[in-house]
């Protein structure tokens, strides 16, 4: 994630002139830093993705919910007069954003959720300044970890308060061989299944909002979009050769994990290079298996595993790969 803004283009500059295009600049690179880029077209790409899909969807809360998440992290961010640097690039805004969309899409549209959406998004950023004092010995970033804690801690406390009810949260059993033998595969169109599997980051299933997404990406990075394409690709054939659930796979659900831990370590935190490329490859395999493990570790809570694969397998790999990592990424 890049953590300051170099280049004075007219924008920057039109942007240090006033405050409220500043808020709104800091809020649009909060989202597109979901997927590393620091880029406020990025951010409002991504934002025309979730409102396109939300409303496809027919669930148009967790639009606003992320715009909602998004705006009152970078809020909590500035009154609380944080590291400008990583604040005007928007490293305070992305787990509020995810927060919003999280929390919406498993809960009922009651104003204890929309409340909670707020209390998420303001402890994201407290939970995102302790990670990374917590972390910054090993040299690694709290990447979306404040997010799954923060909604992981609401959606198992749904199941405490009437006010506060899940509506798609998964149904809670206790683990076992739940991937029942199947004839054959059904034809699928691989397309559609990589693009699903990129919209799936923000916990939409629409091919529409993947091609978006992968614009946005491109016109910040098109290492970037290129990786994001490879992890989606690379974690449907991987789950498909080892015959995970069919639904999921198609749903995007094993892909959109390793689409982030993608970009992380193919484009983000390392050089892109052959080097660089063979170490994603295994990181993004790995995610597949942390997927599958945190899906059964998860199934008795009744809580979804989120981005938090994404976290593990990255944080693995991030550790040791000190001597791939770009100096000013440490």
């Amino acid at each position: 994630m890049e953590t300051s803004i170099t280049n004075k283009s007219a924008w920057a500059r039109f942007v240090d002139k006033n405050i409220f295009i500043q808020f709104f600049d800091v809020t649009l690179r909060g989202c597109a830093q979901v997927m590393f880029q620091n880029n406020p077209l990025t951010g409002l790409l991504f934002f025309i993705a979730i409102f396109t899909g939300a409303f496809l969807e027919k669930i148009p809360e967790v639009a606003f919910g992320c715009l909602l998440g998004t705006v009152i992290a970078t809020l909590t961010a500035y009154i609380s007069k944080l590291d400008i640097d990583s604040l005007r690039s928007g490293l305070y805004g992305y787990n509020g954003c995810l927060v919003g969309v999280a929390l919406p899409a498993f809960l009922e549209n009651t104003p204890f959720t929309w409340l909670s959406v707020i209390l998420g998004s303001i402890v994201s950023v407290i939970a995102t300044i302790s990670l990374m004092d917590f972390l910054r010995s090993w040299k690694v970033s709290a990447l979306t970890a404040p997010f799954v804690l923060v909604s992981w801690t609401i959606l198992l406390a749904s199941y405490s308060f009437l006010g506060i009810k899940g509506v798609s949260l998964p149904e809670p059993t206790l683990p076992h061989q739940y991937i029942e033998p199947i004839g054959h595969h059904p034809s699928i169109d691989l397309v559609v299944v990589v693009f699903r599997g990129v919209s799936e980051v923000f916990l939409l299933n629409s091919v529409i909002v993947g091609v978006i997404f992968t614009i946005g990406l491109a016109v910040s990075s098109i290492w970037a979009a290129i990786f994001a394409i490879l992890g989606s690709l690379l974690a449907f054939s991987i789950a498909s050769l080892l015959k995970a659930d069919i639904a999921s796979i198609h749903a995007g659900l094993y892909s959109f994990s390793a689409v982030l831990t993608a970009i992380a370590l193919g484009s983000t935190f390392n050089k892109p290079s052959w080097r660089g490329l063979i170490y994603a490859i295994i990181g993004i395999i790995f995610t597949v298996f942390v997927q599958g493990a945190l899906d059964v570790v998860l199934k008795p809570f009744g809580i979804p595993t989120l981005t938090m694969p994404f976290v593990l397998a990255s944080w693995l790999f991030l550790i040791p790969n000190q001597d791939i990592m770009p100096n000013h990424r440490r």
